[in-house]
């Protein structure tokens, strides 16, 4: 009998998995790192906030447009260094850099606690007292405006620039610039999420250029902490006429996404009985043969989608109502014209699923 799988292979390309940065790990523990990068005049400074990266004013627009390209807003290394010391709430992390004749290095620097220090700071004083700087660099509306000309560059960021998430950034970008800003919204989220240690609850520091943190308790020996990866599986079912199982989750507020099986890893599991285990839960299938076809990280926020295609050994599907609420099995041809008559809508393009059906498919959506 042909096995479904035995044209399966690795899935060529994935928008969050196209960085080719040096991350140069031996320069994470030298003294003053950031500021002699920053020193050096082909650095280059990409911002974060709050879970997004900073791109030039007019192009959070486009992010739902097709054929668009993006690009990640830069300021120029010389800026920062003044800035980083007057503002210790922001986070620099050394991204790592290319080599060869420019020798070029990128930073990102996080400014999520700059901003609401900046707007914890500002008098409570009537609108009528302000100097006419409006809302673009205020998004509290219950603070007075506040003149560009009295804000620090890093604060002035906010409304300098757009702000969008990876998912809208990442098709539109090149292949180098959309790894930079996956690693640096990963990093980012961490250090906003974990502000204290969590053996022992005290304040916790950036440590090794932004891609650890340190414990500040002496008397707990300062312990050095490091990002915690939370792994997750994602499946492509076919069966034996290479149907593909397509399943629409109750959370999803588009009533037309379907997408395929997916869960987190539990403890002491490897990934094919996450697999297998995940089908059973959502839809009442047996799972056979696994095979691996890639995986990209999913900083949203912490974790790493690995992705295979799997063999049904049974089709009655049974779905289970809390998470998965429809569950069915397509054709290509099926699935073309449920796609264009919209009762189906495909995943996102900075989704791994979206290249999984396409591996199916034969062809892009």
């Amino acid at each position: 009998m042909f096995s479904p799988l035995a044209l399966t292979q690795a899935l060529p390309f994935l928008p969050l998995a196209q960085g080719d940065i040096d991350y140069q790990t031996e320069r994470r523990g030298e003294p003053d790192l950031i500021p002699s990068l920053l020193a050096e005049p082909a650095t280059k400074v990409i911002l974060t906030r709050s879970g997004r990266i900073a791109v030039p004013k007019g192009q959070g627009a486009i992010v739902d447009y097709e054929h668009v390209h993006m690009r990640l807003a830069t300021l120029p290394g010389a800026y920062l260094t003044a800035e980083l010391a007057a503002h210790p709430q922001a986070v620099a992390m050394f991204l790592g850099g290319y080599g060869g004749e420019r020798d070029e290095h990128v930073i990102a620097v996080d400014i999520t606690r700059v901003e609401s220090a900046a707007a914890s700071a500002r008098p409570d004083v009537p609108d009528s007292a302000g100097n006419g700087a409006d809302d673009a660099f205020d998004e509290r509306p219950d603070t007075a405006p506040v003149s560009a000309a009295h804000q620090s560059l890093l604060e002035q960021a906010v409304g300098r620039f757009d702000w969008v998430d990876l998912r809208g950034f990442a098709p539109h970008a090149s292949a180098r610039e959309a790894g930079q800003a996956t690693s640096a919204i990963t990093l980012s989220i961490w250090h906003n999420r974990q502000r204290f240690c969590p053996t022992c609850g005290a304040p916790v520091e950036p440590a090794m250029g932004g891609w650890a943190q340190r414990c500040t308790n002496e008397a707990d020996g300062r312990r050095l902490l490091f990002p915690r990866v939370e792994p997750a599986v994602i499946t492509a079912i076919v069966d034996g006429e290479d149907r593909l199982l397509l399943q629409h989750n109750k959370a999803w507020k588009d009533a037309r996404l379907y997408s395929v099986s997916a869960g987190f890893v539990e403890a002491g599991e490897n990934l094919e009985h996450a697999a297998r285990r995940e089908a059973l839960e959502e839809v009442g299938l047996k799972l056979g043969e696994v095979r691996y076809l890639g995986s990209q990280p999913w900083p949203f926020p912490a974790s790493l989608m690995m992705a295979f295609k799997a063999h049904a050994l049974t089709t009655d599907v049974h779905v289970d109502g809390e998470e998965t609420a429809i569950a069915r099995w397509v054709t290509r041809d099926e699935y073309t014209n449920e796609l264009i008559s919209g009762r189906m809508a495909a995943p996102g393009k900075a989704t791994i699923a979206r290249y999984m059906i396409e591996e199916w498919y034969g062809r892009e959506l």
